[in-house]
């Protein structure tokens, strides 16, 4: 299904249903006072729409199992995106709900089935780690979750999704998005009737990923897979990837094709280096032609070579990355990749790499950021100068930093 369908959905159906779910609980409520709420054990994480989110969450997921040792942890997320969870691990393959969004049809199916399959978890709490999404929250208030922690308008205009969390959690955007998703969590552990959650203190340490060890044999058997497929790669040792692509969910993070075909021609002016792009099945024909021109003996095109869990072994194997702000730039940060990252509609501040080795090249346009959690991500630019503001040398001064 089309990102703006969904957005549409989420709206003209999303609004109704939070508003008619607020009234049915304020009738409960009153029709049965004092009633105790079912305690539970388990907490789940809902992040549906975004891959590179996954990798964010993770220092929260974490933080949620220091809390609560005894419960475990599941996550719910869009079929297309579940693979994201394995670059990390945190959760279990087993502890992971999907629903598919495909069509219309197939969301309200899968919805349907994962609402079962939650109200069976022995739910202490459901965490919503969406930006002011009626679909999630519809989803986390289903769950029947006694503790249904996400982030809430409060006293801001906009952005409604009902009465539905028991512990709001005020979203801050000056801080990491990392952070933000750590506030979600710490707001369980916070007293109920504290307005705004949460007023924890979230350290920069908080935030950092554990560091991606490839087993030794794994890595030599991908190593030598991309080598018996890309013989050129055995002759060039210093491996640079250029990511062109990024999701459909905001097609103007791309930064102009010519650049990056320029950028790969002043990479390949130095001695030992070979380029590759990288991307999935359906963005190889666009990276050929990239490639096209560029001496074959020294690129690679890599769209659909690898599976999304085997991105940080080719990160391991590679000496830097230059990517649009996209899910690949978090994939590699448990690598410690060197990766410079090209930010316009959106703000390294709230979503940079969580990579100490991750640079951010963003021009800084007076209407740059243009996208948030106010406005759904959705912006009515039709010309990013955000992106092509962005020039070669300013890429490799940072590569090079």
């Amino acid at each position: 299904m089309k990102v703006d369908s969904m957005r549409r959905i989420d709206f003209w159906v999303g609004v109704p249903l939070c508003a008619a779910l607020t009234a049915w609980l304020w009738l409960w409520r009153r029709l049965r006072p004092g009633r105790p709420a079912r305690s539970g054990r388990n907490l789940l994480f809902i992040e549906l729409s975004e891959m590179g989110s996954t990798i964010l969450a993770d220092p929260a997921m974490r933080r949620a199992q220091a809390l609560f040792p005894e419960a475990g942890l599941y996550f719910l997320i869009f079929t297309a995106n579940r693979a994201s969870l394995d670059i990390i691990g945190t959760i279990p393959p087993e502890r992971v709900l999907t629903i598919r969004a495909d069509s219309f049809v197939t969301l309200a199916f899968d919805s349907l089935r994962a609402i079962l399959a939650m109200r069976r978890l022995d739910l202490h709490a459901a965490i919503d780690l969406e930006l002011f999404s009626r679909y999630s929250a519809l989803l986390t208030f289903l769950s029947g979750a006694p503790e249904r922690v996400g982030f809430h308008r409060l006293a801001n205009e906009g952005l409604y999704r009902g009465e539905l969390l028991t512990r709001r959690v005020a979203y801050n955007p000056h801080h990491h998005v990392a952070k933000s998703f750590l506030a979600l969590v710490e707001a369980l552990a916070e007293p109920a009737d504290t307005c705004p959650h949460s007023k924890a203190l979230i350290p920069d340490a908080a935030i950092r990923l554990p560091p991606f060890t490839p087993a030794p044999a794994r890595l030599a058997a991908f190593r030598d897979r991309l080598r018996a497929a890309y013989p050129q790669l055995a002759r060039h040792p210093r491996w640079i990837i250029l990511n062109p692509n990024s999701s459909e969910l905001m097609p103007l993070r791309r930064w102009p094709a010519e650049r990056y075909r320029a950028l790969a021609r002043r990479l390949l002016e130095r001695d030992g280096v070979a380029v590759l792009f990288t991307g999935t099945g359906s963005e190889r024909a666009e990276a050929e032609a990239l490639a096209a021109g560029l001496d074959p003996d020294r690129v690679a095109v890599l769209c659909g070579f690898t599976r999304l869990d085997e991105l940080p072994l080719l990160y391991s194997l590679c000496a830097a990355m230059i990517t649009n702000d996209s899910g690949p730039a978090h994939f590699a940060a448990p690598t410690g990749l060197r990766t410079v990252v090209l930010f316009g509609p959106e703000t390294p501040a709230l979503y940079g790499a969580l990579n100490p080795n991750a640079r951010f090249v963003f021009a800084g346009l007076a209407c740059s950021p243009c996208v948030s959690a106010a406005n759904h991500r959705k912006t009515l630019c039709t010309e990013p100068r955000c992106m092509s503001a962005i020039e070669v040398e300013m890429v490799l001064d940072q590569l090079d930093a």
